[in-house]
């Protein structure tokens, strides 16, 4: 069985970061093995929630793996909330990605043309360095645009323009990119993917749904890396990422009483797993 290491915070109530990379990578027959990098009562769409930063624990957690001479298949970053955990991130992989090992960042820190709270346009740069050293990168368009310090659009672009930005986003030393939330028109949103070792632009396009939720670039993220250690190729990993977070949406909305605060992905986990017996 493969092995994974994610490393994200711990939102307690909201469905998103370690809360559902753990169960869908461990659906998704991988053994997922976490690196909490904080602990939250709640995700921050919720008010007043609290927080304990574990930053401090990392290291020694790291000393004792290497002592144990553990070996991960995959290392997944997930939210980072500060400089010195970006940094201790490129330690991490110094440490812990042999040559057979793939590191996957997914940068989470800003969507909707905005960053989250608490970040700043340098902390972006210093992500951006952060997504040099991995092999596989899963920004959407708001996080590419401050990574590369250019303005970020929403609509009324075209292929060319996607296309420059999987250049430059793979220039930052990133092997491969997946770029999410790209949209030529109103029906359709899906997926720009770029091998950097072939120059190999593909893409993938999906119905685009009513309503969107917090953490779906969580479970994004989660699919693809279990997709990758089940053996997918990545167009086939990303294509079935953005199918599953359409599920859990759509099962989300089927219900009137549905939670504001993330998807009811564990409803989809049988479709996925499905999806997985018939590749």
């Amino acid at each position: 069985m493969k092995r994974i290491i994610t490393v994200q915070d711990i939102s307690c109530v909201g469905k998103c970061s370690l809360t559902v990379a753990l169960p869908i990578i461990s659906a998704m027959g991988v053994e997922a093995c976490i690196l909490p990098t904080a602990v939250l009562s709640t995700h921050t769409a919720f008010k007043n929630f609290t927080f304990c930063d574990l930053t401090k624990e990392i290291t020694p957690v790291c000393e004792h793996w290497k002592k144990e001479q553990f070996h991960f298949d995959a290392i997944y970053t997930g939210y980072l909330g500060s400089f010195e955990q970006l940094n201790l991130m490129k330690k991490m992989f110094q440490d812990f990605a042999a040559n057979d090992s793939i590191i996957i960042v997914d940068p989470c820190m800003a969507d909707n043309g905005k960053l989250y709270s608490g970040f700043t346009q340098d902390f972006a740069y210093a992500m951006a360095e952060l997504c040099g050293k991995a092999d596989v990168i899963v920004p959407n368009m708001t996080e590419a645009s401050f990574m590369l310090g250019i303005e970020y659009k929403d609509s009324g672009y075209d292929k060319e323009y996607i296309e420059d930005i999987l250049h430059k986003l793979a220039a930052l030393g990133a092997k491969k990119v997946v770029l999410k939330g790209v949209q030529f028109g109103d029906d359709k949103i899906g997926i720009a993917i770029f091998d950097s070792l072939n120059d190999k632009i593909e893409w993938y396009f999906h119905k685009k749904m009513p309503q969107s939720f917090h953490g779906t670039g969580d479970i994004f993220a989660s699919v693809l890396t279990g997709a990758l250690m089940r053996g997918m190729n990545l167009k086939s990993a990303a294509a079935l990422a953005g199918d599953f977070v359409v599920e859990a949406i759509s099962c989300t909305l089927s219900h009137p009483d549905y939670n504001w605060y993330g998807v009811d992905f564990e409803t989809a986990i049988p479709y996925l797993i499905k999806r997985l017996e018939d590749k």
